[in-house]
């Protein structure tokens, strides 16, 4: 029997508040989709644009660059990953071009704001291989100018010596997988990461289980995310500090680590656990726990303007300065 133009558009899934898709194979996504242009932002002075990567992907980033910097001074570089479950907001969202604004006047790096692919038009690990190049184009151009197409920016004001990554909630998730890479595959021109952010991250392990329905939430989203239904939700790169088949945390090739959570977040039992795992692990560097109490899931970026927020900056602003 041929099928109806109803039968099209039933829903095949839904993930709320995120995303449907219909039998017919369109995606409709119920947030995230706002965007805003690259500009001179006069609140902070700073000047973004957007530079294509790689056109074969579609990989692109959105560069942020403070005012006043000087012919010659170097500048830390910020890799930044976004959040919305892999599947939904972009580098160019007010959300996120709001922040980045603030945190590239604020702690004077060049910020390399990454428009990754989403699923579930290009399921994981399109996101983390994107990311990787964007992060590897990044220090490339900064390191090494001349053997890439020079981005200006980049390769008059990027210090490849003071690298940075961070991310909120699936960003993070990017954020801690794409350190790992880097300890399996040097960054070109062995430039390393100086330090991790990890700002809600979406996690997963066997502790402080949330209850069934948020477990089978966890494990349809990640299904989802991949784009199959024999993933599991102890793969590494959703459950770190699982014991078998997971790198050891130990390997995170970076000095400093920042991990903040908030207390009504779901997620922020899944942060501590990584947090205390690392620690156990032995690793070398400096690892840092922010616990924010009576606060929700990335209250930062929705909330900017409370006492929470500023304080939230000031934090990761320290960590980059420091």
């Amino acid at each position: 029997m041929a099928s109806t133009d109803a039968d099209a558009d039933a829903v095949a899934v839904e993930l709320l508040p995120f995303i449907r898709v219909y039998v017919s194979g369109r995606v409709e996504r119920l947030l995230g989709t706002d965007t805003v242009a690259a500009s001179l932002d006069e609140p902070t002075g700073v000047a973004s644009k957007d530079v294509t990567v790689d056109p074969a992907t579609n990989l692109s980033v959105r560069l942020y660059l403070p005012p006043a910097v000087a012919a010659g001074e170097r500048l830390p570089i910020l890799v930044y990953f976004h959040g919305g479950g892999f599947m939904v907001e972009s580098a160019t969202s007010p959300t996120y071009h709001r922040y980045l604004n603030a945190l590239a006047s604020r702690a004077r790096v060049v910020a390399v704001s990454v428009e990754y692919r989403l699923a579930p038009e290009h399921p994981l690990p399109a996101a983390y291989d994107d990311s990787w190049a964007a992060l590897a184009w990044a220090v490339a151009t900064a390191a090494a100018p001349g053997a890439v197409d020079p981005e200006p920016w980049l390769a008059a004001h990027g210090d490849a010596s003071r690298v940075f990554i961070a991310g909120d909630s699936a960003g993070a998730n990017i954020a801690h997988n794409v350190a790992m890479r880097a300890a399996a595959a040097p960054l070109p021109g062995g430039a390393g990461i100086t330090g991790v952010l990890l700002m809600h991250p979406y996690f997963w392990d066997a502790s402080n289980t949330m209850g069934p329905a948020l477990e089978d939430r966890i494990r349809r989203e990640w299904r989802f995310m991949c784009g199959s239904p024999d993933v599991r939700v102890d793969d590494p790169r959703l459950s770190p500090t699982v014991q078998q088949g997971a790198p050891s945390l130990a390997a995170l090739p970076c000095r400093r680590v920042m991990v903040a959570v908030a207390g009504d977040d779901f997620l922020a039992g899944k942060g501590r656990a990584y947090h205390a795992a690392l620690v156990a692990s032995r690793w070398h560097g400096e690892a840092e726990l922010v616990d924010t109490p009576g606060e929700d899931h990335v209250f930062h970026l929705t909330r900017p303007g409370t006492a929470a927020a500023a304080k939230m900056m000031d934090l990761v602003v320290d960590f980059v300065t420091r």
